[in-house]
């Protein structure tokens, strides 16, 4: 149970690294879509005060106990907890976050190679002259055809285990210093676009200004679960980063910096994505379709409308792999801790993934009909109980260790906040944050 000796080498790079890991679908694919078809403004005002009150002190929590244990998320909680006297079962909390995200990163893999699909489709413009029933059509004889989607998830495993096999400074930490910044240019080029269609003063009025009638209490608690879904919380992930963070930078900075550069990402795709929807006449609240069926049809309409969707699906790409590359690295850093060395164990982890998220790539075809729970094929399954049920199960434990089990002086020291940061940190952790994971995990449950 030694201490990791792997660090970011800068500040920047630590920021980089946990943007990447909560920059991926959750912004560009799922909080568009989330957005139409919960009123727009009313979601997205709610999505940002619960990222406030929700996700910065949860960040903090999750990445405090990695730094102050510096080893895997399943040694440091341990370590931790025993020196807090306390029993090590607690290590069992950073199995279950690398089982989570072992299934999180299984239909990821599945549903990032779509992305890679229709980025060479944009590229040949093979949506151009389609019709809207062509274009969904195309789509679902992608999903049916199993060789094709088992291709684009193999490809993008080996892109990402790739990464993840050259070590924190040697294989993350290039990637992101290389592909955020790029990936923050394609957005604004987009938007910049998006800011010459028809459609873009209607998507920003649909975007900021409230309609109070659109609130509902299913409005308050998807708002509050995608609050809690893009910034990777209760996975562990952030608890493995924490370990690499140097030592002295400012946590309550750096949480708060990639809360902001998160919930940038998403806005500017909203406002990109719906000035291309409006500019079309769509109905915003397409569902999760709005970027595999909508966007390509309403591209298909747009002059140079074939460049401007391989932007999207190229930042999409972006997006996922930068995502997926930091998802992978807390399941290869504890298989590290228990004595396998990095390729190797990225290597086992790679594997896993492409063989359980096969079942994913044939729950469009073979076994579409094969339901293994509430009517659930393998792909509902893997796509719903992880991200509704698991992560708040994780990141509630997570919060109960970092606020109630370590103790006051290391929590104290890690935070680095000073004696009032550090109790107004404790207080919102404690009596508003769990609470609202609680709501979180019972929204899902039910």
């Amino acid at each position: 149970m030694n201490e990791t000796l792997e660090r970011w080498s800068s500040r920047r790079a630590f920021i980089l690294a946990v943007t990447g890991a909560a920059v991926g679908l959750g912004n560009i694919w799922r909080f568009p879509y989330m957005t139409g078809e919960n009123g727009g403004a009313v979601f997205l005002l709610l999505y940002i005060a619960f990222v406030l009150l929700l996700g910065i002190p949860m960040m903090m929590a999750e990445i405090m106990i990695g730094r102050a244990g510096r080893r895997s998320p399943m040694q440091s909680l341990a370590f931790l907890a025993q020196q807090a006297g306390h029993s090590t079962n607690w290590r069992w909390l950073g199995i279950f976050g690398a089982f989570t995200v072992f299934l999180i990163l299984s239909f990821y893999s599945v549903v990032s190679g779509w992305s890679i699909e229709y980025l060479v489709g944009s590229i040949n413009g093979d949506f151009v002259g389609q019709t809207p029933a062509q274009i969904g059509a195309g789509f679902d004889v992608f999903l049916a055809d199993p060789l094709r989607m088992t291709f684009n998830h193999t490809l993008f495993l080996l892109l990402t285990m790739s990464v993840v096999a050259g070590g924190v400074s040697g294989g993350l930490e290039k990637l992101n210093n290389l592909l955020m910044p790029l990936l923050y240019l394609l957005l604004v080029v987009l938007v910049i676009y998006a800011a010459t269609t028809d459609g873009f003063g209607l998507a920003l009025t649909w975007l900021f200004s409230p309609d109070p009638s659109a609130m509902s209490l299913s409005v308050v608690l998807n708002a509050m679960g995608h609050a809690f879904f893009t910034l990777a919380l209760g996975a562990c992930a952030l608890m493995a980063y924490g370990a690499y963070m140097p030592d002295h930078q400012s946590l309550s900075r750096a949480a708060g910096t990639v809360a902001v550069l998160d919930m940038l990402v998403a806005l500017l795709s909203g406002i990109a994505i719906f000035a291309v929807v409006f500019s079309q006449g769509i109905d915003p609240a397409e569902g999760p379709g709005l970027m595999f069926v909508t966007l390509p049809i309403a591209f298909s309409e747009l002059p140079w409308g074939s460049l401007w969707l391989a932007c999207f699906f190229l930042l999409l790409l972006l997006a996922t792999w930068t995502s997926s590359i930091n998802l992978a690295e807390p399941m290869v850093a504890g298989l590290q801790g228990m004595g396998i060395k990095r390729g190797m164990a990225a290597t086992l982890v790679g594997l896993g993934v492409w063989l359980v998220g096969l079942l994913s790539v044939l729950s469009f075809s073979t076994m579409a009909e094969v339901k293994w729970f509430a009517d659930m094929t393998f792909f509902d399954l893997v796509t719903t109980i992880p991200t509704d049920i698991f992560l708040p199960v994780g990141g509630l434990l997570i919060a109960i260790f970092a606020a109630w089990v370590l103790p006051r002086e290391t929590a104290l020291r890690t935070l680095d906040t000073g004696p009032n940061g550090f109790r107004l940190w404790q207080g919102v952790v404690r009596f508003v944050s769990i609470p609202l994971v609680v709501l979180v995990l019972v929204s899902g449950l039910l």
